[in-house]
């Protein structure tokens, strides 16, 4: 797509909400699907920073076949790019080529079966402890506090508060990049530090977690412990992305930044958080390349000042504003 129908199509989204299938030569290409299809979505809607160009075309399928019917009949040259709720998610201006797949309604079912919690990888990860709770099932309160889906906690292997996805995980479902549906068990997922080892086009579909029988006053009280200090330590009420960067290996990434002296750093409308400076803000009218070139920054004074390379945990997709079109882009430089 040329810059020139790039600019088109963002003039539709604006205008529409929508864009024009006539704008965009994808349109014509795609399969019949039993969901929705946007062209020229423009994506800083859907994301936690509120920052981001268009999906050349965003796909939010009714269920796991109709997204598995999609894939096998999707031309093999169309990228695509799978994302939640935009939790923490950086979307470059120049939008995403290709096709941008959205889990919504039918992918949010949570049910209780025994000591289990099975839930499609649109269901929020706050959602899910509730429902445990409610159950009386303990070892899912972390999940309140991880902003995000349960998809994206299964491709980053989420964690907080003292677990991680790996430490709850039975099995999880998966559509593959030709339309093949998977049931992993946990030990297959290869799951490490905010990594797992499923391959990069498998699109989550679902996951079964396993809880331990519990108070559910006392679950509610750790909840609620969960949320105090999340409130208190984060800049939850700000645009933001979440945990910016990994922690390095015997190392807390806050506490680098901090030595760095970039508490508090700016570049345009793109601050580092004064609460926790593992945070990047939008602080009003920041662009996707001002809030990247500040966690760049972050990045080189952290290396000026300790030789420690952070890496980004944000995952950054698209390509940058005015960028010669082309495949998207993730954060690894590997087609998205």
């Amino acid at each position: 797509m040329t810059d020139a129908a790039l600019t088109q199509t963002i003039r539709h989204a604006a205008a529409d909400g929508e864009g024009g299938a006539a704008a965009l030569p994808l349109a014509g290409r795609l399969p019949a699907v039993r969901g929705r299809i946007s062209h020229g979505a423009m994506l800083d809607r859907v994301t936690w920073f509120r920052v981001g160009g268009p999906a050349e075309a965003l796909f939010k399928p009714a269920g796991v076949q109709d997204l598995a019917d999609f894939l096998a009949a999707l031309p093999g040259d169309v990228p695509v790019t799978v994302i939640g709720v935009g939790s923490n998610l950086l979307v470059r201006d120049g939008g995403v080529a290709g096709v941008v797949v959205r889990l919504g309604r039918g992918f949010v079912d949570m049910e209780v079966d025994g000591t289990e919690v099975i839930a499609g990888a649109g269901a929020l990860d706050v959602n899910v402890a509730e429902i445990a709770q409610r159950a009386g099932l303990a070892g899912l309160e972390f999940l309140s506090g991880i902003p995000g889906t349960i998809g994206g906690a299964l491709r980053m292997n989420a964690g907080a508060y003292g677990a991680e996805i790996a430490d709850v995980l039975v099995s999880a479902t998966a559509v593959d990049r030709a339309g093949r549906i998977h049931e992993v068990p946990a030990g297959a997922m290869g799951l490490g530090y905010r990594h797992a080892a499923a391959p990069a086009d498998w699109i989550f579909t679902g996951a079964r977690l396993r809880g331990r029988p519990g108070d559910p006053a006392a679950i509610r009280a750790r909840m609620d412990e969960i949320r105090a200090q999340r409130e208190e330590s984060q800049p939850v009420r700000s645009r933001t992305g979440g945990s910016t960067f990994r922690n390095p290996e015997g190392a807390r990434a806050w506490e680098l930044i901090d030595r760095a002296g970039c508490r508090g750093l700016k570049i345009g409308a793109a601050q580092v958080s004064d609460r926790h400076c593992n945070f990047l803000i939008n602080t009003g009218g920041a662009t996707a390349a001002e809030i990247e070139a500040l966690g760049e920054e972050v990045r080189a004074r952290v290396r000026a000042a300790s030789g420690i390379e952070l890496t980004w945990e944000i995952r950054r997709i698209g390509r940058p504003a005015g960028a010669v079109p082309g495949a998207t882009t993730d954060e690894s430089g590997s087609k998205a």
